[in-house]
């Protein structure tokens, strides 16, 4: 038996990055890496031979794939990108991938593309072995910006295909520091601004900073920390699935709060969010949006927006924050819900990591139970209508939410395992040489941790994914615990070690790749976090053990996902197999939305109780459904003179029409960021 998440026939298969020998290696007596000579900084993929005309075009490799692999499965996507506007005599294309028992790509639009020898038509969608007109921004074909055609790679069905959960594997990364800035992925940001210790204080300090652009200095971040590159290079790994975390003031701020309110200026009008959407449309990329921000913070952590105390479902403006935590989630539902944008974000995490232990079960449930009702009154039941809907573990074991609201409409739990956090030194070594115990103990550790409770859980629960997981075995990285980020690190050794990659040795590096593979291997369907770490103000990446892209260039990231599958059984850990076949109701088939009335009786809206609150939860301040809606608005299309296109108007479900939450005229409410037993005021509810 094996401890993967599924059957799979390329168990055999190995990654033999270059400093990975054939045969077992001494080992090393020291975990600490060893000089070598790679780079440690944040920027493209693309080597620098490479590189041709950067300005003008560039291309996004294959994944060196093993030798034997290449003849017994389709190889990885080969994008040649190249950029509009190009006035160069030579354009370089791509060799079509060899595939063997491949199905034929689908057919992808088209656009011309000029260059001095006249008009030259390119495809506008990526698949094995495109060459494909970067948009910088623009849709791709104005005659048809919402072509579904693409696919990443020969094992990715199309977008406009059905995703068969159980058989497709997710293969993704986050792209965690784009819109929600957390200061371990985007330090420099904070080390300009000292003080800085989460995107609130971040907000409230650049807006002071008028001389250089105040607030609006993030527009900046928006357009260059995730670029069209970004993306080709994801789908060029290999990849299929990203994870794209966005904030709630995408949609709106109240009074008080600082952020870059996007409304009324261009955060979803064809550029930044829905920008990054057409990307991916034509790269094949599936999306799980993820929410990973509440008003007053749903875990009180740096990338909840403000660090500190709980006050989402928790103290007296508990039930409040989460009236309008609930709106956003039906703002964002009816916008990618439309069909312009269904197939693109099948999948809508309402809200990243909750706190369950602060919270309370009961009231996260009767939460989820009530997003539940409000997504599935938008889009209706059943497969085909409407995202599927994730909700995080809230840090309790996957077995407590074994049979969670069975009946209920394409529900997905997600977990974020990380061995980083669990409190320990950490000090077991990883550099054990290149050979076949490359890792040490690390990556049996992960195999025999996360295998059997995430394939149990796909039985119990249903769809299981892992949200969130990284290369990382220690809490090491500038940051990484907060600013100024020395407080609460476990680790026993030196951080200095893991915060330069440029010094990692063979043995690190084949240990880190074997971890690595163990991990995905043990989780089957996964997001790797994050995509990118930018520079530090020291001109690298300081906390390497999570970037993604960095791993990819360096060797303790496989070039191949999947090329991770059976690496637990190599490792000869055993455990239960989860056969692939989801209960019918669990995917949207028959019993979809028939949660049974015991659940929904147990677990009413608003909650019948909230900590922290000193008093009777229907004593507590609300909010009152008369408001204006704020909706998303769709992009602006380029006009075409013959043909006609749908842009959607942001609002799927015209019968929706409740009002948006809005204060209660004549009360005055207490701080919804700041309100842990403080007096309940009169007449709020």
């Amino acid at each position: 038996m094996h401890a993967t998440a599924y059957h799979s026939g390329l168990d055999h298969l190995r990654p033999q990055a270059s400093f990975l020998a054939t045969e077992t290696s001494t080992q090393r007596a020291s975990y600490g890496p060893q000089a070598s000579s790679s780079i440690n900084t944040s920027g493209n993929l693309l080597p620098n031979s490479s590189k041709i005309a950067f300005n003008d075009e560039y291309v996004v490799p294959p994944p060196q794939v093993p030798k034997k692999l290449a003849l017994a499965v389709v190889l990885p996507v080969y994008f040649t990108v190249i950029k509009p506007k190009n006035q160069r005599n030579t354009v370089t294309h791509a060799s079509p991938s060899q595939t063997t028992g491949a199905s034929a790509s689908p057919t992808p639009s088209s656009s011309t593309s000029g260059n001095s020898n006249g008009p030259q038509t390119l495809p506008t969608t990526g698949g094995d072995g495109s060459t494909v007109t970067a948009d910088d921004g623009r849709v791709s074909d104005p005659n048809d910006p919402f072509n579904n055609n693409a696919q990443p790679n020969s094992w990715t069905p199309p977008l406009n295909q059905s995703w068969t959960w159980g058989q497709d594997h997710i293969y993704g990364v986050n792209l965690g520091g784009l819109f929600v800035l957390e200061p371990f992925i985007v330090p420099a940001l904070y080390q300009k601004y000292p003080g800085a210790v989460d995107e609130w204080t971040l907000s409230s300090l650049m807006a002071a900073d008028t001389a250089n652009g105040g607030i609006n200095q993030l527009e900046d971040h928006y357009n260059t920390f995730i670029t069209e590159a970004d993306i080709a290079q994801i789908a060029g790994a290999g990849l299929n699935w990203i994870r794209l975390p966005v904030p709630f003031w995408a949609i709106e701020t109240w009074p008080g709060e600082p952020f870059l309110a996007q409304r009324n200026q261009t955060y979803m009008r064809n550029r930044y969010i829905e920008r990054l959407f057409g990307w991916c449309r034509k790269y094949g990329i599936r999306i799980k949006l993820d929410l990973h921000t509440m008003p007053g913070s749903q875990n009180g952590y740096n990338h909840s927006g403000k660090l500190g105390q709980i006050d989402f479902l928790n103290g007296v403006m508990g039930i409040a924050n989460a009236q309008r935590g609930l709106e956003y989630i039906r703002v964002f539902t009816e916008f990618i819900t439309q069909k312009q944008y269904k197939d693109v974000v099948p999948v809508f995490g309402i809200m990243n990591e909750a706190y369950l232990n602060t919270i309370g079960r009961d009231q996260l449930t009767s939460f989820y139970l009530q997003a539940h009702t409000i997504i599935r009154g938008i889009t209706g039941f059943g497969e085909g209508n409407g995202p599927y809907i994730a909700i995080h573990d809230g840090f309790q074991p996957l077995d407590t939410w074994a049979g969670f609201l069975s009946g209920s409409d394409r529900v997905i739990l997600d977990t974020h395992p990380y061995v980083a956090f669990d409190g320990g030194s950490a000090t077991s070594p990883i550099d054990t040489g290149t050979g076949s115990d490359a890792g040490g103990t690390w990556p049996t550790t992960a195999c025999n941790r996360w295998a059997a409770n995430v394939n149990t859980s796909r039985s119990a629960f249903g769809v299981t994914v892992a949200g969130e997981f990284s290369s990382s075995f220690n809490d090491c990285g500038l940051f990484l615990r907060g600013v100024p980020g020395t407080a609460g690190v476990t680790y026993g050794g030196s951080c200095s070690d893991w915060q330069d990659s440029s010094n990692w040795s063979a043995g690190t590096k084949a240990g880190l790749l074997q971890f690595t593979m163990a991990s995905m291997d043990a989780l089957g369907d996964w997001f790797f976090w994050t995509w990118k770490i930018g520079n530090s103000t020291s001109g690298i990446v300081e906390a390497p053990l999570w970037s993604y892209q960095l791993g990819l260039e360096n060797g303790w990231v496989p070039p191949d996902p999947r090329t991770a599958l059976g690496t637990c059984a190599s490792l000869g850990v055993s455990g239960p197999i989860f056969d692939g076949q989801f209960q019918s109701w669990q995917t949207g088939g028959v019993g979809a939305g028939t949660i049974a009335p015991s659940s929904t009786s147990n677990y009413p809206w608003p909650p019948a109780t909230i900590s922290n609150a000193g008093a009777a939860a229907n004593l507590l301040p609300t909010y009152t459904p008369t408001g204006t809606i704020v909706s998303l608005p769709p992009p602006t299309l380029t006009a075409s003179a013959t043909v006609s296109v749908d842009p959607g108007n942001g609002w799927y479900n015209a019968q929706d029409t409740l009002g948006a939450p809005t204060p209660i005229a004549g009360c005055t409410y207490p701080d919804p960021w700041d309100a842990i037993d403080v007096a309940v005021p009169p007449t709020c509810s």
